[in-house]
């Protein structure tokens, strides 16, 4: 029993950390994906929002493996392998309606900034959202610098180039390359996802073989 309770401590040491990881991948989301909170009806803040208590969860979860495995406890170990089962299926109705919702929530996407770039200069949040946005990912307009006619925003060009004009600026659409982007980031973050659930499983079937360790040893007693 001394191997499984030692295996579960040196489990819940990596399930913190990877609690923390998923806090730190939340903020990321919310700070990466922010400019385009604008076009996305809140979806990229409800990501962030859903990592970041998926990760101060996990480590609520290895409190009570630590003092399971610690003390022994039957109750304790098999709340934490429950616990650890529940967010285990979340986590997988989650990444299912992700997937089956995917290409929704590119035609949302598409609509918005479809919108929105109407009303940039008449609204300060879309004006911004389309600056940063063509900054960082190095594009223009919807499908390119003609969706501007002649009044060419100067975040379209490189910050050394005085007069921003269609001939000068980048010739690629924000459309295609935020799908890009999103793309890769999602790549990074399943990835994440499946190593996470690996641990999860190994850490169920863990603490129930301790858990019926302990059982076992209180009935022969």
């Amino acid at each position: 029993m001394k191997c499984v309770k030692y295996l579960l401590f040196i489990f819940n040491l990596l399930f913190f950390i990877i609690g923390l990881a998923l806090i730190i991948v939340g903020a990321l989301v919310q700070t990466k994906l922010s400019q385009y909170a604008e076009f996305s009806y809140g979806t990229v803040n409800l990501a962030a929002v859903f990592f970041i208590v998926i990760g101060a969860i996990v480590f609520i979860i290895g409190f009570f493996g630590c003092c399971g495995a610690h003390k022994e406890s039957y109750c304790m170990t098999l709340t934490f392998s429950v616990l650890l089962a529940i967010v285990f299926i979340i986590e997988i109705g989650v990444a299912i309606t992700v997937y089956v919702a995917r290409s929704g929530i590119e035609d949302s996407l598409e609509k918005e900034m479809q919108k929105s770039i109407k009303k940039y200069g008449n609204e300060t949040a879309v004006t911004k959202a389309w600056d940063e946005m063509q900054e960082s990912l190095k594009c223009c307009g919807y499908d390119g610098p003609n969706d501007w006619n002649d009044d060419v925003p100067k975040s379209c060009c490189d910050s050394m180039i005085s007069s921003c004009t269609a001939l000068n600026s980048y010739q690629d659409g924000c459309v295609g390359k935020v799908f890009d982007f999103m793309k890769e980031n999602i790549l990074l973050i399943g990835g994440i996802g499946i190593g996470l659930a690996f641990v999860q499983i190994v850490g169920i079937v863990i603490a129930c073989c301790l858990a019926q360790a302990i059982r076992k040893e209180y009935e022969s007693v």
